[in-house]
C-alpha cells in the first residue's frame, strides 16, 4: 500500500501553520520534508505529521519559554475559544468507554487550570495573550500552558511577602486566595488538588521554578524547586 503524502500546502493546513514556517522547520531539521526523485517540491508523510503534532509538551514548553510557533489548533487566544474547545473535548470523552464517571472531573480540572490563566492575566498579558490547550485522549494526556505573569507575580498583589515561586504555588494549591483582590475567587487550583488527590488522575504543574508532581495511587501533594525557571504556567494532566 502506497504511503500517503501531503503537499506542503496540505501539510500547512493540517498543522495550522504557514508555508514559510514549514520551510524553516525543514531547513532547521525540526520537521524534515521529503523530495521525490531529486525534485524541489516538499512532501510530508501523513504519519510524520501525526507524530509531530502529538508532541504536546515540546510545543507548549518551547512556546512559553521562547515563543516558538506551534500548530494553531492548540492556540486559544480567548477564554470563549478555550471553553468551546473544552466542550468539544468533553463530548469526545463522553463517548469513550470507561469514562462515564471520570470525564466530568477531567474536564473540570482542565477547565479550572485554563480559566485560571485567563482570569489572572486579563489585561496584563506580557506579550502573547491566550493559552496553549492540546490533548491526546487516546494516550490520556492534556497539556495547558500560558505566557502570563506566573503564580508568584500574580499572588504578590495580595501577598507581597511571598518569598519564592515554591511558596506561591503552595499557597495557590492549598488556600482560598486570588490575585484579583477584592474579587471572591481563588478556588481553582485548590479544587484541582482535591480532585486529583482522590481520583485516578495524575498532574504535573509548574510555574517559575516551582513544580507539583502528583502521580500514582498514593498521591502526596508537595511543591519542590525545579532546575529551570518556567515562564507563566504549564500543566500536564494524565489519566487512563
Amino acid at each position: 500500500m502506497e504511503e500517503k503524502l501531503f503537499t506542503i500546502s496540505q501539510a500547512a493546513e493540517y498543522l495550522g501553520v504557514s508555508l514559510n514556517t514549514l520551510r524553516r522547520w525543514d531547513e532547521s531539521g525540526k520537521l524534515v520534508a521529503i523530495k521525490k526523485d531529486g525534485g524541489t517540491h516538499r512532501y510530508y508523510r501523513e504519519k510524520d505529521l501525526e507524530i509531530f503534532a502529538s508532541d504536546l509538551i515540546k510545543f507548549s514548553s518551547e512556546w512559553i519559554q521562547d515563543g516558538v510557533e506551534f500548530p494553531s489548533r492548540f492556540y486559544c487566544p480567548t477564554s470563549s475559544i478555550f471553553n468551546a474547545r473544552l466542550t468539544k473535548m468533553q463530548n469526545v470523552l463522553m463517548q469513550k468507554p470507561g469514562f462515564g464517571k471520570l470525564y466530568s472531573l477531567i474536564v473540570l480540572i482542565a477547565g479550572e487550570i485554563g480559566d485560571n490563566s485567563f482570569a489572572h492575566n486579563l489585561g496584563k498579558w506580557p506579550d502573547t495573550p491566550g493559552i496553549f490547550f492540546g490533548y491526546d485522549l487516546d494516550k490520556g494526556i492534556i497539556v495547558l500552558a500560558d505566557r502570563g505573569l506566573g503564580i508568584l507575580e500574580t499572588l504578590r498583589h495580595v501577598r507581597p511577602q511571598l518569598p519564592s515561586h515554591v511558596a506561591a504555588v503552595e499557597v495557590a494549591f492549598t488556600e482560598f486566595i486570588s490575585g484579583r483582590a477584592p474579587e471572591k475567587r481563588g478556588n481553582g487550583l485548590k479544587l484541582v488538588r482535591e480532585v486529583v488527590t482522590d481520583q485516578p488522575i495524575d498532574l504535573f504543574f509548574t510555574s517559575g521554578d516551582a513544580e507539583v508532581r502528583m502521580k500514582g495511587p498514593d498521591k502526596i501533594f508537595r511543591v519542590t524547586r525545579g532546575q529551570h525557571i518556567v515562564r507563566g504556567c504549564l500543566a500536564k494532566i494524565e489519566f487512563k
